[in-house]
């Protein structure tokens, strides 16, 4: 972590014996390892706490994409079910028609002419006047 050696090990500890003396220098090492120690437990248990969210989200978000996956399948087996119940009026529909069109042919065409205006002559009267050839004036 802090790439400290061998060497700056013994350095650390000939300036702790030079400052705090050899009467106060084992308590403060005990004292340097319990803090140690305890920021030690304190990352450990900080990390598995962060496992255990990171785990507790990929499992909520694993339900929450089961529970999206089977409110689509309901959707879906909605949709199929409006589907087949719109070809089946459908089909209905057809069969109806057909069976109305074998018991009277000729309503179909009849409704068809019926709803057509007929064709009539064009009038005479809105046709323009014809212009009278100059042969015919003369004779």
């Amino acid at each position: 972590m802090f790439d400290i050696g061998f060497a700056e090990l013994v350095i650390i500890g000939i300036v702790a014996l030079l400052v705090l003396g050899p009467e106060r220098l084992p308590t403060a090492v005990r004292t340097i390892a319990l803090w140690i120690g305890r920021l030690k437990r304190g990352f450990a248990s900080v990390k598995s706490e962060i496992e255990r969210e990171v785990g507790a989200d990929e499992i909520r978000r694993q339900l929450h994409n089961e529970s999206v996956l089977k409110e689509l399948g309901e959707t879906g087996r909605e949709l199929q079910g409006d589907i087949k119940k719109a070809q089946q009026d459908i089909n209905r529909t057809l069969h109806h028609e057909r069976l109305d069109s074998d018991i009277n042919p000729y309503q179909s065409s009849t409704k068809a002419t019926a709803d057509k205006p007929a064709a009539s002559a064009p009038d005479e009267a809105s046709k323009p006047a014809a212009k009278p050839d100059a042969n015919q004036s003369n004779a």
